[in-house]
């Protein structure tokens, strides 16, 4: 049995210093075991008086599912201290191995409580939805060298690291959201390029998907929470004085960049 607060601390060891460890796929035994993990290392930071804001969706790409060996998503913890504002600067030290990507953020205005027989619906979503915005999830692993699996991953919190939240505001919707196009620019030059369709068909259903595995684990998605809801394109590698602006057309826009 995965002793799971003594893998937390070396987990949060990592955030503390800096310096990324060893995987722990040898020693955390599956999904179940990894989730553990995580809420240990949530319940510490909580114990800390960090606040929580909601969730991210990882693992929303079936090739990288494909290349991690499982079939569906995996979600940790977004808190308040995440959030940075658009178009700041971040301190390089800030994230360990720091990773960009472009999303769609979900902003709740009631709580996704289900069927009462577990079920959730991206029409269910929409109707819980406040408002949708651009966004760019800054990953970060405490995994030396991104070398990563699913334990690993979800032990990591998903592999979260702080989220850029652009100030326009959208109203939800299945059809725009599935065929939103974001341009990804790094230094200026277009880096990486996807539509909402890439994120499970629509990221609506990738928030449905969190809802109730989120009833599964007891808790739920509440009003109020954001809600990262999974890469439209691939994610990048940040250097220290990197610039990245995602373009979503008539959704708006977003942009963050490193310190030297």
């Amino acid at each position: 049995m995965t002793d799971a607060s003594a893998i937390a601390e070396r987990l949060l060891e990592a955030y503390r210093t800096g310096a990324p460890i060893a995987p722990l796929r040898g020693e955390v035994k599956g999904v179940a075991e990894a989730y553990a993990v995580q809420r240990a290392t949530i319940e510490r930071w909580l114990r800390q008086g960090r606040r929580l804001a909601g969730h991210k969706i990882g693992l929303t790409s079936k090739v990288v599912q494909a290349q991690l060996g499982v079939d569906e998503p995996d979600f940790g913890a977004l808190f308040a201290d995440m959030v940075v504002e658009d178009g700041a600067t971040v301190p390089w030290a800030r994230v360990l191995q720091p990773r960009i990507e472009g999303e769609i953020a979900f902003v709740l205005k009631s709580d996704l409580d289900g069927d009462g027989a577990g079920r959730i619906t991206p029409q269910d979503v929409i109707a819980a939805t406040r408002y949708v915005t651009p966004a760019i999830e800054i990953c970060g692993s405490r995994i030396a060298k991104w070398d990563i699996r699913i334990e690993d991953t979800i032990a990591d919190d998903a592999s979260s690291g702080l989220i850029v939240l652009s100030s326009r505001r959208n109203e939800a919707s299945l059809d725009r959201l599935a065929a939103v196009a974001m341009t990804m620019r790094q230094n200026g030059d277009v880096a990486a390029d996807g539509r909402g369709e890439a994120c499970l068909g629509n990221p609506a259903i990738a928030v449905a998907w969190l809802g109730e595995a989120l009833l599964r684990f007891g808790t739920k998605l509440r009003a109020g929470d954001i809600v990262m809801s999974g890469a439209l394109a691939k994610m990048l590698t940040a250097e220290p004085g990197s610039r990245f602006a995602a373009d979503f057309g008539a959704f708006g826009s977003v942009s963050v960049a490193f310190s030297q």
